[in-house]
């Protein structure tokens, strides 16, 4: 119902311009999704470091409230419709 991508914080990655690439495709996923009728919120990027247990938590968190706000996707619907 909700995604969200983790990487490095900006400017340092271990995988050099990973996190950059990652950004730049979770914006493009974001219109996709936007294009096609549904909530680009519910695909989201954090940067946080690796160390960094409590900011991970904290996405964690922030994305499973959304997920509750926004409720169930609605082409999940049409999934089960037609098994």
């Amino acid at each position: 119902d909700t995604v969200f991508v983790a990487g490095c914080e900006e400017g340092s990655c271990h995988f050099l311009e990973g996190n950059l690439r990652a950004k730049q495709k979770v914006a493009i996923a974001k219109r996709m999704l936007k294009e096609i009728g549904l909530e680009p919120e519910r695909l989201e990027m954090f940067h946080i470091s690796a160390s960094n247990a409590p900011l991970f938590a904290a996405a964690s968190n922030e994305m499973t409230e959304r997920a509750r706000k926004l409720g169930p996707n609605p082409l999940r619907k049409d999934l089960v419709k037609a098994k």
